[in-house]
């Protein structure tokens, strides 16, 4: 069998990405945390009432797919633009044709901007007033942080809806359905080994796109037996996806990773780099413990060697660069680094605290001197005037920072060892005390 003996209705020239792709939210896969029964983004998808919005994460997690779902639901128009293609001219077409319709037919817009984080600030500036004045209502899609990547003045006005990876079982649960449904791959009566599936699902690292992809072409090259079946093994899967299997099972891969990351908080270079590389050399992806490193970087080691942040973030950037096996070196320098680097969790300790009382206490009373007064009344501008620039008294000057119901609140403690040590003697030559009194270290 091969695709001229398959008729119009069986199989499409669209990639199977594109062919699955659903068309209501009962298809949808995945990011319960925000398509649920009764969620919001539901019930305004439903009802029509969706605003406009940005939906952010990773790659093959729905967001584009979302965005379609809607335009099959809304009563208004749909208009698809691509932030790396388009400019201003396209962005006033737009906003002319959202103007005609809702003049003339009294019929919504909605414009579905793909990587928005590639609008540039004039690209912005020209659609601002068309979702001020509600005349579009605007979808973002991006892979990138919104709220560092895009105009402020656009985040602002739209919901921000994060999406998450997708897990294995979501994808596993979508792989299987694209091979009996006859948009799919059920005209090529494949038959799929069950670890050939969860190789693809784990190894996609939750995008469904990537997982699709490989599935489609591990059927599309693989030959049919004589009963006319295509039999896809995991030695396909893995040329399919041009990764090989791990060679143990995943309650082990995990206790690796844990053992990993426990011997970089142990100070264990030796057995760190053994987990590493077997890791690695059962069939683990590199950047998985890359990332890990970076977290542990911060997480163990922190301001007693601000370096290692620094080393770790290096390592993933060269890896990313020029992949295995150079990249394995600057990989193991890092794990070495990491491990030797003196230990302090006083950074973690810090940000707990100081989230915590982020959500308790919510005091946005900031002290007039630290305000923005630019613009403002004489007395706001009498009130800046009492800050204290600390250039001005030899780059520090006591003065105080935190609201009034947090004055006495202390989150960042220095430990008395590596660079910690430093930062406490400096607090010390400064004759800096916490805030309740007691020094500092």
């Amino acid at each position: 069998m091969d695709l001229f003996d398959l008729n119009n209705n069986e199989y499409d020239a669209k990639p199977l990405a594109d062919r699955m792709r659903p068309n209501n939210l009962d298809e949808f896969v995945g990011q319960e945390h925000i398509v649920a029964e009764g969620s919001l983004l539901r019930r305004a998808i439903k009802l029509d009432r969706l605003g406009s919005c940005i939906f952010w994460g990773p790659p093959g997690c729905g967001k584009t797919t979302l965005a379609h779902i809607v335009a099959q639901t809304t009563h208004g128009n749909f208009i698809k633009l691509n932030a790396v293609q388009s400019g201003v001219a396209d962005v006033k077409r737009a906003v002319d044709e959202a103007k005609n319709s809702l003049r003339l037919y009294n019929k919504k817009t909605y414009l579905l901007l793909d990587e928005c984080h590639r609008f540039n600030k004039t690209q912005s500036d020209s659609l601002l007033p068309a979702i001020e004045a509600g005349t579009i209502l605007f979808i973002g899609s991006t892979t990138e942080n919104p709220y560092a990547s895009m105009t402020p003045a656009i985040v602002s006005r739209c919901r921000i809806f994060e999406f998450r990876r997708l897990s294995d079982a979501d994808i596993e649960g979508a792989l299987r359905g694209a091979l009996t449904s006859r948009k799919g791959l059920a005209a090529y009566k494949a038959q799929v080994d069950d670890e050939a599936i969860r190789h693809i699902a784990r190894t996609a690292a939750g995008d469904l796109r990537t997982a699709y992809n490989a599935l489609e072409l591990a059927v599309l090259t693989t030959p049919p037996q004589a009963d006319g079946k295509v039999h896809v093994t995991l030695s396909d899967a893995e040329q399919s996806i041009q990764r090989k299997a791990l060679s143990y099972n995943e309650d082990t891969y995990y206790d690796m990773l844990s053992a990993f990351c426990k011997s970089l908080r142990g100070s264990d270079s030796d057995a760190a780099l053994y987990y590493a590389f077997r890791l690695i050399e059962g069939g683990c992806d590199p950047m998985v413990i890359l990332r890990r490193l970076v977290v542990h970087a911060s997480e163990d080691v922190g301001m007693a060697d601000p370096n290692a942040l620094v080393v770790a973030s290096s390592a993933m950037y060269v890896f990313e660069k020029t992949g295995a096996p150079e990249g394995l070196i600057p990989l193991s320098n890092a794990i070495v680094y990491v491990c030797e680097a003196e230990k302090s969790n006083s950074v973690i300790v810090a940000m707990e605290e100081a989230r915590r009382a982020a959500r308790e206490v919510r005091d946005d009373n900031i002290p007039p001197y630290l305000k923005d007064n630019s613009f403002g009344s004489r007395e706001d501008k009498a009130q800046s005037a009492r800050y204290k620039y600390p250039h001005d008294y030899g780059g520090w000057v006591k003065q105080q920072y935190l609201p009034d119901s947090l004055k006495d609140e202390v989150f960042y403690r220095p430990l008395s060892r590596g660079y910690e040590k430093t930062v406490a003697e400096i607090r010390r030559r400064k004759g800096m005390t916490d805030n309740s009194g007691k020094d500092q270290n």
